[in-house]
């Protein structure tokens, strides 16, 4: 039993990480960091004078391109592979610069301090590992006693592994966090923040809506002048007028009606004597694959709606389904039930396309690509019965087209190799497979003036009016220090008084926002007092502070020590982020992928290659 779940738990060895710089994912090496390695493709890059061999690569590739397969139901296209490409290519580069830092600093790690770190430092997996619990907790005498009798010598193996990898990082992640203390002052400013509270009245001016447009008047010199402040505002990205043909990779009703036959089916082998849990099991293992989880105990009205009136109606002990949610169809088995709540498992079948979908898809879009070498996009759409053609303006800051999400292959085509009445070939983004035709483009620039103007004779109309009514705001105040209240005195001018709840410097506040000049205001009062006139930059106010509850400094006491931690960590992350930049940026880096790892001619575009 527990060797099986040691077993389960060997992914935190399989991924031999730097757990001290937080890195997500990192390969399992397959060289030593010279490049020498037996069986290698050759070297497609380099940092500094250390090779990059196509094989560890393909590693780190392989190992992300499984994660996050895993993670989703649908399948990888093209866009979300690239991505895991770079994903792995960053991650060699990093972990090499990483090395070549140990190197340089000399920093190693000893036989013993290897076995003292494998007895009293288990790797994080581990430390939630049902196999090493008691009470809910982490039980070191149970890791330990594991280690005194396991024979598996795969476990040890790589248990040095991480631990050679892990323990150098580490020191080389102390030796960068000398000198990062984090002092009492700065630890109580920021428990305050979080805890103390303010409560306050006020009267907002509302000048946008009490100040008429027509009564603000702004020259044209005026707003050269704004233009001419605040040109780096008026930066704008690349666009291009496209027409786009989109191939949505649409779920059909007979994609539904097939996940659901498959979950009829097995609820059928289930009834007739089959267990839930080897059904269960089955089902996960299959393709496409169920998902197999014991839920527990839990509330009435935790789960979606269709889900939960199933399990609170079914009957304790059988089987029962399938259930429709927006996750899919649940096949339930309620073990226990309360009124108030119930402990179940299920069985959910994702709605996925059926592989006859799947291929009829590809079947289309192999036809779209043909066409689109011969014919526009409009006689594509009327040949393939499909919807009509968009015609949209595609940003290269943020590609986006209706039915085909992010289009960055196709804004990559059209700022860069296209030309005005060119048409692409299909491209693939998660949603969709999409063909565009080039219209106009405008490259990036500064915008000219004349169609900057209307906004900056808004900014400019929202500045004087809160000028404006920072005046009124004045008359306000005049009337409370002669003696008015701040409410009656709101009253006369025909004003509202608001009283939020208390709130603290972090909150956001209706009415007054959130970490602004209002916010300052109302903590900087003494209570009891009225303040002068404060703008921020939508409104004006009069703030009246009300009462002001201090944070308790023996609660903050209490929790010092886990907030220090806490900080020095965040501190630490952000120190190294900038060291592994600075390293990157100061890095003879050299990428030869697109060079070395072009697909064959042969393969189609809309294939997801894999650089194998």
């Amino acid at each position: 039993m527990v060797m099986r779940q040691m077993r389960e738990n060997t992914k935190w060895i399989m991924l031999a990480t730097a757990i001290a710089f937080g890195l997500l994912m990192v390969f399992e090496w397959g060289m030593d960091l010279t490049g020498i390695t037996s069986g290698s493709l050759g070297e497609i890059g380099r940092v500094n004078r250390t090779p990059i061999m196509y094989e560890d690569y393909m590693n780190a590739y392989r190992l992300l391109f499984d994660q996050v397969q895993a993670e989703q139901t649908e399948a990888i296209g093209t866009l979300q592979n690239r991505q895991i490409e770079d994903a792995a290519w960053e991650q060699i580069v990093g972990r090499i610069l990483i090395q070549q830092e140990l190197d340089r600093r000399g920093i190693g790690v000893t036989a013993e301090e290897i076995r003292q770190a494998a007895r009293f430092a288990p790797p994080p997996d581990l430390l939630t590992s049902p196999a090493f619990l008691t009470d809910g907790e982490f039980d070191l005498a149970k890791y330990q006693d594991y280690l005194t009798s396991s024979a598996d010598p795969f476990l040890f193996e790589q248990l040095e592994a991480y631990y050679r990898s892990a323990l150098p990082e580490g020191k080389l992640m102390r030796q960068l966090a000398t000198g990062l203390y984090v002092t009492d002052g700065e630890l109580w400013t920021q428990y305050a923040d979080a805890n103390e509270t303010a409560r306050v009245r006020y009267v907002p001016l509302d000048p946008a809506v009490r100040v008429p447009d027509d009564s603000v008047s702004i020259t044209d010199r005026e707003m050269r002048a704004y233009y001419s402040d605040h040109e780096d505002d008026f930066e704008r990205p690349a666009r291009a007028g496209v027409r786009v043909l989109v191939l949505p990779k649409v779920v059909s009703a007979s994609d539904s009606a097939a996940v659901r036959e498959r979950a009829e089916a097995l609820l059928a082998e289930i009834l007739a004597g089959s267990s839930f849990d080897s059904v269960g099991t089955r089902a996960a293992a299959a393709e496409p694959p169920a998902v197999f989880e014991d839920l527990g105990t839990f509330g009435r009205g935790d789960m979606a709606p269709p889900f939960d009136t199933a399990v609170f109606e079914a009957p304790v002990g059988r089987a029962t389904g399938p259930v429709e949610t927006s996750f899919g169809y649940h096949l339930v088995l309620v073990s226990e039930r309360t009124a108030s709540s119930a402990t179940a498992k299920h069985i959910l079948f994702p709605i996925t396309r059926t592989e006859e979908s799947e291929i009829r898809l590809l079947v289309l879009a192999d036809s779209m690509e043909a066409l689109v070498e011969d014919y526009s996009l409009e006689e594509v759409a009327l040949r393939m019965n499909l919807l009509e053609v968009q015609l949209v303006e595609v940003s290269e800051a943020f590609p986006f087209v209706t039915g085909a999400g992010q289009v960055s292959e196709g804004a990559d085509w059209a700022f860069r190799e296209a030309v005005a009445g060119d048409v692409s070939e299909v491209f693939e983004s998660d949603q969709a497979y999409y063909a565009m035709e080039l219209i106009s483009s405008e490259p990036g620039g500064v915008l000219p003036l004349e169609e900057a103007e209307p906004t900056i004779r808004q900014v400019l109309l929202q500045e004087k009016k809160i000028a404006r009514g920072a005046v009124e705001a004045e008359e306000l105040v005049e009337r409370v220090r002669g003696g008015a209240t701040l409410s009656v005195a709101a009253t006369e001018l025909g004003l509202e008084v608001l009283e939020p709840e208390p709130f603290t410097r972090q909150d956001f506040v209706p009415g007054l926002g959130r970490l602004n000049q209002a916010i300052g205001a109302a903590f900087g009062l003494p209570t009891g007092a009225v303040s002068e006139p404060v703008a921020t930059r939508e409104n004006v106010f009069v703030i009246e502070k009300l009462a002001h509850t201090p944070a308790d400094s023996g609660a903050w006491l209490a929790q010092r020590g886990a907030q220090r931690e806490q900080l020095t960590l965040l501190l630490q992350q952000q120190r190294l982020q900038q060291w592994i930049e600075g390293l990157r940026a100061a890095a003879r880096i050299v990428d030869r992928r697109e060079e070395v790892l072009q697909p064959p001619d042969s393969t189609s575009p809309l294939t997801p290659y894999l650089p194998f």
